[in-house]
């Protein structure tokens, strides 16, 4: 099938193709207009025992679910279905699938031995007749059934799309609880879709701005627990931690890692000035990046680790500025009405997502590397701190309700500014990282 980008072109949205040639690939287009998800089916996956019934019927859920949330993808409900799929390896009955409108068909099998799981698949594209590849398979611990649904969700999107997968990753965030004069903060890790919840901290300090390594074993993140902020390391695995070194009395925060996860950037506040540095984690040698009167805060790497974007606010007001990753001039990029902030480079390299206040709103916004093109995608009483999903089509943030008891929770929004959704957690969430893809 051919590959083609389904990206970040501004002032252009996706819309799903309206018909689809008997020869013509499955795909979605970009086109001007409107968004019109595409519709598809995916029948529940085929046991072969009674006792692999009910994670057929699970990992089904999941595959649809991972796909419809895109807001790309309209699921056809078992109820509206003719065809009936019993047989993995049965011929497909594509007239029944094209009466009720179905673009792509997902078939499967879920097949059950003591503890090994093995989670068969092919999708098809309904009016060509034809099958878009070969039939694929993943196995493995039926612990792990939902990363085999994610898998198979993440592997359709991209056959599809053309883009790369995000479905099978995790989170880390700062979850909430108490009222807001007395909120108590630890770090908690879950699936990207809210499953899986995992907390890596106790509430005894306030910890913040967790953030993933590169291969998203490892959690930097900003914790009160000496009195001061501190950067501390995390192997998420076995739940193992250190305090990277920096001066005894000062203030580190606002960590990030490189894109070779050797290199932490960060903030570090020392005799009452506030810059840059960057450490090398083998050695623990920090070499300092600026040097100015104002605050700069918030850095992060481009993809290629040459650049970083960073907040300052040396010219009177918060604003976004780009340097050389080893220090030197920096140039501002940002010059709309208002404040701007976390900013965070795209894993693509093209846009910069950040944090903007105006006129007493919060935006989530992107913009080209040189400032141009600049789009806000939210507004809200607050939404803060963008983080990308690893194929850089869709970002995460924090949303704060108003009032005395105001909730913080975390949405996702496509780059197009559409399919604003919320994340489901127990408590209140802010903060939030995306890892890569997991291995």
């Amino acid at each position: 099938m051919t590959k083609y980008l389904v990206g970040v072109l501004l002032g252009m949205v996706l819309a799903a193709a309206p018909a689809l040639a008997q020869t013509g690939p499955l795909r979605i287009e970009i086109t001007e207009g409107v968004i019109e998800p595409m519709p598809y089916a995916v029948p529940e996956f085929v046991p072969d025992s009674p006792a692999a019934a009910e994670y057929a019927r699970n990992i089904t859920q999941v595959i649809m679910s991972d796909l419809t949330g895109t807001g790309l993808f309209r699921d056809i409900p078992a109820s509206a279905q003719i065809g009936k799929v019993t047989d993995f390896n049965a011929p497909v009955q594509f007239a029944d699938w094209k009466a009720v409108n179905a673009q792509a068909l997902v078939t499967g099998a879920v097949s059950l031995s003591g503890s090994r799981l093995t989670v068969r698949f092919r999708l098809w594209d309904v009016f060509a007749g034809t099958e878009l590849g070969n039939g694929l398979q993943f196995a493995g611990s039926a612990d792990g059934w939902r990363r085999m649904a994610h898998k198979v969700a993440d592997t359709v999107y991209s056959r599809i799309t053309g883009e790369g997968a995000y479905f099978d990753t995790r989170v880390v965030f700062v979850a909430e609880t108490g009222p807001k004069n007395d909120r108590r903060k630890r770090l908690a890790i879950m699936d990207y879709d809210g499953a899986n919840l995992q907390y890596l901290t106790d509430s005894s300090a306030i910890v913040l701005a967790p953030r993933f390594s590169p291969t998203g074993d490892r959690v930097l993140y900003t914790s009160y627990e000496s009195g001061l902020p501190r950067i501390y390391m995390m192997d998420v695995g076995k739940v193992r931690r250190r305090l990277l070194p920096t001066p005894k009395g000062t203030m580190s925060f606002s960590p990030r890692f490189s894109p070779d996860g050797r290199t932490v950037v960060y903030s570090m506040t020392q005799g009452g000035n506030t810059d840059l540095y960057a450490m090398n984690i083998a050695t623990g040698k920090s070499v300092r990046l600026t040097n100015s009167p104002s605050i700069e805060t918030a850095p992060s790497f481009s993809p290629d680790g040459s650049r970083i974007v960073f907040e300052s606010d040396r010219s009177g007001t918060q604003q976004l500025y780009i340097m050389p990753a080893s220090g030197g001039e920096a140039r501002r990029i940002s010059f709309g009405k208002g404040r701007y902030g976390t900013p965070v480079w795209s894993p693509r390299g093209d846009l910069i997502a950040f944090t903007k206040q105006n006129k007493g709103r919060f935006h989530i916004g992107v913009m080209r590397t040189d400032g141009s093109e600049e789009r806000l995608l939210t507004a809200s009483f607050l939404d803060e701190g963008p983080t990308w999903a690893p194929n850089g089509r869709v970002i995460m943030f924090t949303r704060e309700t108003q009032g005395a008891n105001g909730r913080s929770s975390l949405y996702t929004v496509d780059i197009t500014g559409r399919n604003l959704r919320q994340l489901r957690t127990p408590d209140g969430a802010t903060d939030p990282s995306w890892s890569p893809l997991q291995k």
